[in-house]
């Protein structure tokens, strides 16, 4: 009763910034009124059919648990066993993504962790496991699992230094969730040490299901259909800025404009990590006089042969958006504030590969395509003007730059079908019928 007070208090002080939100044109919050009463729509599982709650906080997750949730039911069809995937997020993207990947009625917003909420939603998803797609720990969401015999799953998790550091000071409140969390699938060795440092019983390491989260195939017939919207050609070199956040918008296109007259089959794509900042990057292109056209658009207005940039205004997109890229830079990685995006989306298609230096949310996937010599990092504007000006040069030289991306891509792959192995585990109460056999002697 305590904690719902408290939350409680917090969420009547943030009705003022919930309304902003709603009303200000930017991104509202997701379905706040059903997630405070915990009044969902999704469909009634089916009889003897165990059911598993995915849970993403937004996008990525969302990608990442789907390619989670395609092997749980090729691994459990494979054993002749049904299982059934549902999925919430925290966020308006998020829930978006995720209608379109696993159906509007097997998918709802993540309750707030109020206990009334959090009941309402046990009562009408009736789940055999959770699992968790990143570390969002709610002490109330966790007591009612513990209490109803519910299996939870912390897939892909990850901890950093920093953040292991700031656990810490809280560490019996930690340890006691940690407690009732009943297997962490760590992404690497070091993560899983955090882990159990903190308090968690059973840490296994699967590896990064971000290696198997991504696609690579340029004849994709997605990739190949946003090529022929955008009326790409054969010989366009499309330098391709994705998940980006200011001012990385300007820097992508300040070097476009430095390096389009050097080569004139030379392509912007700007994808910005937010959509409702569509406006902000379409004043800015045309305070730069760049001529460019809305992705939105295209459908209706046709293709403007004039216009060599394109605003990514949709949502869901970008990992098909890649496919099309000679180029790549990937944002959220200049600024310190966000720690990065997912590079190794466009690694796997073999682009050119660029990020910033703050990427502390890919550190060790980072770690492992800079040691392959795979991608660069670019501190600033000039280095990535520089970059790309290399790549247009050098053509040679930055397609062997992307096929040892897509390698080590390729090479990285299986975290998935590890942690789908501990998820089956959890609801059969068995290891897989590979594992078992595996083991006998």
């Amino acid at each position: 009763m305590l904690l719902n007070a408290l939350y409680l208090s917090v969420a009547l002080l943030a009705l003022p910034w919930v309304a902003w939100r709603r009303f200000s044109g930017g991104r509202p919050v997701a379905a706040p009124w059903r997630r405070f009463t915990g009044r969902v729509d999704v469909a009634p599982p089916e009889p003897d059919v165990p059911r598993i709650w995915l849970h993403g906080v937004s996008v990525g997750e969302v990608q990442l648990l789907a390619t989670l949730a395609a092997e749980i039911a090729r691994q459990a069809a494979a054993e002749g066993r049904r299982i059934e995937c549902v999925i919430s997020s925290s966020t308006a993207t998020g829930l978006e993504v995720a209608g379109r990947r696993f159906g509007p009625d097997r998918t709802f917003p993540c309750p707030l962790d109020f206990t009334w909420a959090v009941g309402r939603v046990f009562d009408q998803v009736r789940p055999a496991a959770i699992v968790l797609g990143e570390l969002e720990l709610w002490p109330n969401l966790l007591a009612a699992a513990a209490r109803r015999g519910i299996p939870v799953v912390v897939a892909n998790a990850r901890m950093s230094e920093r953040s292991a550091g700031g656990y810490a000071r809280i560490r019996p409140l930690v340890r006691r969730m940690l407690g009732r969390v009943t297997v962490v699938s760590a992404r690497s060795q070091a993560d899983a040490a955090r882990f159990a440092a903190l308090g968690a019983a059973d840490v296994r390491v699967a590896g990064s299901m971000k290696f198997d989260g991504v696609r690579g195939d340029r004849a994709a017939d997605e990739v190949r259909r946003l090529r022929e919207l955008a009326g790409f050609a054969a010989d366009d070199v499309v330098f391709l800025a994705g998940s980006t956040q200011a001012p990385e918008e300007r820097l992508a296109a300040e070097t476009f404009l430095a390096l389009r007259g050097r080569q004139p089959a030379l392509r912007l794509v700007i994808v910005p990590r937010h959509v409702e900042r569509t406006a902000e990057v379409a004043a800015l292109l045309d305070a730069l006089g760049l001529r460019w056209q809305a992705r939105s658009r295209l459908e209706a207005d046709g293709i403007d042969p004039a216009a060599r940039v394109l605003l990514v205004d949709t949502t869901g997109e970008l990992g098909s958006w890649w496919g099309t890229a000679t180029i790549a830079f990937v944002g959220g990685s200049l600024d310190g504030g966000r720690g990065g995006q997912n590079m190794l989306e466009p690694a796997a298609y073999g682009a050119a590969v660029s990020f910033g230096p703050h990427t502390r949310n890919f550190r060790d996937e980072v770690a492992r395509l800079l040691a392959a010599d795979a991608a660069v990092v670019v501190a600033d504007g000039p280095e990535l003007t520089a970059f790309v000006a290399r790549c247009l040069a050098q053509p040679a030289s930055a397609e062997a730059l992307g096929r040892r991306a897509a390698a080590l891509v390729a090479s990285q792959r299986g975290a998935t079908a590890a942690s789908t192995r501990l998820v089956l585990e959890q609801v059969f109460g068995e290891p897989p019928v590979a594992d078992r056999r595996s083991d006998a002697p």
